[in-house]
């Protein structure tokens, strides 16, 4: 609805706008149709993909039209302008398509596969947006009637105004990006890898009440669980693996965020105190194997039917279970937590005890940990990739050698910004670089290859080169950028974290892609290409 109100008021076009809705719907059912024959299951994170596909599909439709409609407005025939819009917009358009689809598609990299769900099904999208946006649309302008009036002069005053603005304070502009964009990569260092399991849904779900109402009334929710073997069959009856056990859980009762320890040796020392009439001074491990087996024998043939000890004993009474029950954690905090316990195993107990903690707190903070360090391979890729597509797009090493920097300079704005306002980076966070990498590059792309046409095509001047881009493709930016905006933000109204994480970052990037391509690209192209028309 947010992007079909922006067209509508945008493009003022009934048939250029239905036209989009198509392609939008179409794009949509190809991604999903797709996902649905190759056997992919949507989860909270996949199911965010027609959004996004949607976002993405009216960006190459945007572009199309202003453009024909600004050729029809100076005079050109219908088919004509059809045919300019096309030759004009047609290369940029697929680039974008292409970088676009290579950022979702560098989230197979993740070791989580809702992600690389997600990065699949949105790739088929974007490349099915792209098919459509140069076959669809121009067969469905040149059927339908369109009526568009021819105007003297242009009408982009405010964006030429922009651009002349820009030109004459290009050093000014140049030196206060430099300022905003070292301010806020000082900040990224703030960012810590964080993550609260317990804290993906909001208030809206009940799971989240419920475990909010545990944590606050009867015990945490978090846990860590280990299975502490003795070396031998019926071996968990020998004192002296009694005692180790007992020393492992007294050392974690006394780890800040430590709410209870359940283990075998509370039982064995409550069983010696009521074999001796309950006399205190009994609360205590037995100190003969054969006691400690009786003992074990008697609370075992004491429990009602169908009652066991097998969730805290093995069959052959080799090993058993110690439980640790935490308050809301974080995964740095987790992830030492089970360092330090792993170093004291290590160094107080035999190396039949050896064992790893294992939970959903766990296994989901190796998962984050894991998930950014695979990410960071993958944003490489999808860099030194998309520069290696511009370059060969643009038939020039230097303005290839360029772009890349307003397609890094946003990540590191995106980034700067999250750890000054947030400071947290979690399994959602850690996509947002290849993600918006891939549809940051679009900005990039269309005012590079406008300011290309105009240096090599028509012969213009450096200055006169970013007029022209201003001129031609300012207006589409701004449109694109505001739909995709809108749609991102729409997930921020999820009650998943993930997604509204996802949504609110890549939306920061969306704005600082903006600011980076019309603020300080031109300034930066006025220093370095300084050669001769």
């Amino acid at each position: 609805g947010i992007v079909l109100v922006v067209m509508a008021f945008s493009l003022r076009t009934f048939w250029g706008t239905l036209t989009t809705i198509l392609i939008m719907a179409f794009s949509i059912l190809t991604g999903m149709g797709t996902a649905g024959w190759s056997g992919i299951s949507l989860t909270p994170i996949s199911a965010n993909a027609p959004t996004i596909i949607l976002t993405l599909a009216v960006a190459d439709s945007i572009h199309i039209l202003v453009t024909l409609f600004y050729e029809m407005q100076h005079g050109k025939p219908k088919y004509e302008a059809i045919r300019e819009s096309l030759r004009v917009n047609h290369q940029p358009v697929f680039i974008t398509s292409l970088t676009t689809a290579i950022g979702f598609l560098s989230l197979d990299f993740s070791d989580s596969p809702p992600f690389q769900d997600l990065g699949n099904i949105v790739a088929v999208g974007v490349m099915a947006a792209y098919v459509y946006s140069v076959l669809f649309l121009p067969a469905m302008m040149a059927i339908l009637p369109l009526r568009v009036k021819t105007v003297a002069s242009s009408n982009n005053i405010i964006i030429d105004s922009l651009g002349d603005w820009v030109i004459r304070n290009r050093n000014l502009l140049f030196w206060s990006m430099i300022i905003v964009i070292t301010f806020l990569s000082i900040q990224i260092p703030k960012n810590v890898i964080d993550e609260k399991f317990n804290e993906y849904f909001d208030t809206r779900y009940q799971f989240r009440i419920d475990n909010d109402y545990v944590e606050e009334n009867l015990t945490g929710f978090e846990s860590i669980e280990y299975s502490l073997g003795a070396g031998e069959s019926g071996g968990i009856s020998n004192p002296e693996y009694l005692k180790n056990l007992e020393r492992f859980a007294n050392w974690y009762r006394q780890q800040p965020g430590v709410i209870y320890v359940s283990t075998l040796t509370d039982t064995m020392k409550r069983l010696n105190k009521n074999m001796h009439g309950d006399d205190r001074s009994y609360y205590r491990l037995p100190d003969e194997r054969d006691l400690s087996a009786q003992y074990l024998l008697l609370y075992e043939l004491s429990l009602p039917f169908g009652l066991d000890l097998n969730n805290q004993i093995n069959i052959d009474k080799s090993s058993t279970r110690l439980t640790v029950i935490l308050e809301s954690i974080s995964t740095q905090d987790a992830l030492a937590l089970e360092n330090s316990a792993q170093k004291w195993l290590k160094k107080n107990a035999p190396p039949e005890m050896a064992s790893h903690g294992a939970s959903p707190l766990i296994m989901f903070s190796h998962i984050a940990m894991r998930n950014i360090d695979s990410m960071m391979v993958g944003t490489f890729f999808a860099l030194l990739l998309t520069s290696a597509i511009l370059v060969a797009v643009l038939r020039s090493f230097k303005l290839g050698l360029i772009s890349t920097i307003p397609n890094l300079i946003p990540m590191a704005m995106t980034f700067g910004v999250w750890g000054w306002v947030v400071g947290e980076i979690g399994l959602a966070v850690s996509v947002v670089a290849p993600v918006a990498l891939g549809i940051i590059v679009d900005d990039t792309v269309h005012f590079l290859s406008k300011f290309r046409r105009a240096r090599v095509e028509l012969g213009k001047t450096t200055e006169e080169a970013i007029r022209y881009s201003f001129h031609t493709v300012g207006t589409a930016l701004i449109l694109t950028s505001i739909v995709l905006v809108c749609g991102f933000l729409v997930m921020t109204l999820s009650g998943f974290r993930m997604n509204v994480q996802l949504g609110f970052m890549t939306t920061i990037a969306i704005v600082c892609a903006l600011l980076a391509d019309f603020l300080f690209l031109p300034s930066l192209l006025m220093k370095l290409d300084r050669t001769k028309t």
